[in-house]
């Protein structure tokens, strides 16, 4: 039997929870796929896994929010990560709350990404009154860029990633937004 109550929220058909210890084999599997991890400079090893969870715990303890360890709820798996973090390179917009997500490649084309990324923007604007959001991806990327438009946010520009200059072929990105029409702005 599984307990529903460890998630923070959930969808029909996923569960979002703050990560545990036992996740590392499960997010390292997922982080070492070379299709999963096409448009990213480097595999992560299993140290950097780890410290991934522990940065999101902090963040999470800190915010209320990280990117979530997401599991599908009929078999309880844990398929990947969605939600929001902060921007962790020096930028105009690095004040910003980035929406990301990150899944195996056999849950891919399900619909996952999209609604998870709608289900973490109302959770940041509806629980967290977050003003606005961004989510960024290397403009070759056109499958996250397509996840970001499903998911209401709008382009806002192109520019040339700070942590990605080595890597000609992802530096240029994109950068869409959405603003949260419910939030009170001063």
């Amino acid at each position: 039997m599984f307990d529903l109550n460890k998630f923070i929220f959930t969808l029909s058909r996923l569960g979002f929870r703050n990560w545990k210890q036992e996740d590392v084999s499960a997010l390292h599997e997922i982080n070492t796929d070379p299709e999963v991890m096409k448009y990213f400079p480097s595999i992560p090893t299993k140290e950097d896994t780890v410290e991934f969870i522990h940065r999101m715990q902090k963040l999470f303890m800190k915010s209320s929010y990280c990117y979530f360890a997401v599991e599908r709820l009929d078999n309880f798996k844990l398929i990947g990560f969605f939600g929001l973090s902060s921007i962790n390179f020096e930028n105009k917009f690095s004040s910003s709350i980035d929406l990301g997500c990150r899944s195996r490649k056999s849950e891919w084309n399900q619909g996952f990404a999209t609604e998870g990324a709608k289900r973490c923007i109302q959770f940041g604007f509806e629980r967290l009154n977050i003003p606005s959001m961004i989510a960024i991806a290397p403009k070759v990327n056109l499958k996250s860029e397509l996840v970001m438009k499903k998911a209401g946010l709008s382009f806002v520009e192109y520019f040339i990633h700070p942590k990605l200059k080595e890597h000609k072929e992802l530096e240029e990105c994109v950068l869409y937004e959405i603003k949260n029409s419910l939030s009170v702005s001063e």
